[in-house]
């Protein structure tokens, strides 16, 4: 006889939950990521906020893997930030470094998309710091239909906030680890 056991929930690749899309379009920045979070099967909330605003607003990050490791990496960043006002590359860089380098930060299981009101950056814990060339990036279980959905509309909407938005729902639709309840951020520069 084979006995089943339940999902054990310290184990952070059980945790799946998140689609986030960043689109730069006519001078607007908008983060926009769903509020589901799931461990293995099981939703465990449906409205959490995984996209902020940092460095007094200046600054909106979304994150996609373990919440606990996002916020220690919103604190570095944040911190970061201080260190280098004004300077979003220079701290996403020096963040990658410390994430790649550090043994307690190695450990982090989290992507991280950042943008002020000039820049936009995919930060990974393999020291990846990216800049999406057509200003749209995506991550989480759902960031490849959020990516796709709104690159297919890019060249047709003006609005920036509409194109996330509305990739947001096809991946809501497609992905079971996303849901329609969104936090949206938008800077303009």
């Amino acid at each position: 006889m084979t006995q089943t056991s339940s999902p054990d929930y310290a184990d952070a690749s059980l945790w799946r939950g998140t689609t986030i899309i960043a689109v730069r379009k006519g001078g607007r920045l908008v983060v926009a990521g769903d509020g589901q979070v799931s461990i293995g099967p099981t939703v465990m909330k449906g409205n959490a906020r995984k996209v902020r605003r940092l460095a007094g607003g200046d600054v909106i990050a979304g994150f996609a893997g373990a919440t606990a490791d996002a916020f220690a990496l919103f604190e570095r960043l944040e911190a970061k930030l201080e260190q280098y006002p004004k300077q979003l590359a220079r701290a996403c860089v020096e963040l990658a470094k410390d994430w790649r380098t550090d043994r307690y930060l190695r450990r982090l299981e989290a992507m991280l998309i950042v943008g002020d009101s000039n820049e936009t950056f995919l930060l990974t814990g393999a020291g990846d710091v990216l800049e999406p060339e057509d200003g749209v990036v995506a991550v989480g279980s759902g960031g490849n239909y959020a990516l796709s959905a709104a690159r297919a509309i890019f060249d047709y909407e003006a609005d920036p906030e509409v194109i996330a938005r509305k990739a947001m729902e096809i991946a809501a639709r497609i992905c079971v680890y996303t849901n329609e309840n969104l936090t949206v951020e938008t800077l303009e520069s």
